[in-house]
């Protein structure tokens, strides 16, 4: 009798066991957070990777969306995702170069030539290793999404030359590369996350600030900003990271499922911004905003690229310059 209730026991927990582990891989759900608004294509790009993912995993895998800083900045997601408490988080190269200063080479100004350039960097050799230096920190990179070429605004007037930005109150990330380019130019940096800006351009505590017109448009900082210079002085791309520890304790094909529904979610995001840019810049004229397209870069670049480059340099040497540089011909 007790042999029998032995084996009936064991049974018991052997089947409850893989009833547990069977449902819960049936039923994979992620916090997927960002700073974005629910009219910015990287929240249309964030639905378009769940819709991916159901397909890819037969809906094994389901994200919950948490658009608007909603989980915090983009400072405080990393932080969460790093933790475990948020699942996955995307935000700008620049906010993650506190955890790999090599990183640093991506948001130097003009290192990319055009999108087509920065593209084949990010998505080739040299951008698949960036996101492999962010495992050391409990982060695995997914893929890269798309901020685009900064544009530079401000309160006060039409800004065609390095001149004009002199003594203005400059609203920028945290990285060190336009700190010191802003510095460089006259200006007067002042870091701040994204969903402090608009207020802090309303009461004009900053005078100006450097977005694609994207985030520009979406976040409708064209309220608080009547000039707008496509000064395109550098690019930024998203990164979207996962929970390491999460991420490998995933089945095989669920992990392939996520690195490759996020690659597509990038490229369809990308292609809706290169999409949208004449209709934003149509759309922020009609507002009332005063849009300069054609900017000469060459006195900028005089200015601040090769002392930027040169503080990149002196921290992690130059290699990662030249290979970008050669990947431009």
């Amino acid at each position: 009798m007790k042999f029998f209730n032995l084996k009936t026991l064991t049974a018991f927990v052997a089947a409850a066991t893989m009833f547990a582990a069977t449902n819960a891989s049936a039923d994979v759900k992620l916090r997927f957070g960002y700073e974005a608004p629910r009219s910015d294509s990287q929240h249309i790009a964030a639905k378009k990777f769940d819709e991916l993912l159901k397909e890819k995993t037969n809906g094994e895998i389901k994200l919950t969306l948490f658009p608007d800083s909603t989980l915090g900045n983009s400072q405080t997601m990393i932080a969460g995702v790093r933790g475990g408490t948020i699942d996955i988080e995307m935000s700008g190269s620049p906010n993650f170069t506190g955890l790999v200063q090599r990183l640093n080479v991506i948001d130097i100004p003009f290192i990319f030539k055009d999108r087509e350039h920065a593209f084949k960097v990010l998505d080739g050799e040299i951008g698949q290793g960036l996101l492999t230096d962010l495992e050391a920190q409990g982060l695995k990179g997914l893929a890269y999404w798309d901020v685009g070429f900064r544009a530079f605004s401000n309160s006060k007037h039409t800004v065609t030359k390095p001149e004009d930005i002199k003594g203005l109150k400059v609203r920028t990330n945290q990285n060190p590369m336009y700190i010191e380019a802003f510095t460089l130019l006259g200006g007067n940096p002042v870091p701040m996350p994204l969903a402090e800006l608009y207020t802090a351009l309303e009461t004009r505590a900053v005078d100006a600030q450097e977005h694609p017109i994207g985030i520009f448009w979406s976040n409708k900082l064209y309220e608080v900003q009547k000039f707008l210079s496509l000064t395109n002085h550098g690019y930024t791309p998203l990164i979207v990271v996962m929970n390491k520890a999460k991420f490998d304790a995933l089945a095989p094909e669920l992990q392939t499922a996520l690195v490759e529904a996020a690659k597509e979610a990038g490229q369809f995001q990308r292609d809706l911004n290169i999409k949208n840019d004449s209709e934003i810049i149509e759309n922020l004229r009609k507002a009332g905003v005063e849009v300069t397209e054609t900017i000469d870069q060459a006195p900028f670049k005089a200015v601040i690229e090769e002392k930027v480059r040169q503080s990149f340099i002196d921290k992690n040497g130059d290699e990662l310059i030249k290979a970008i540089d050669a990947l431009a011909q």
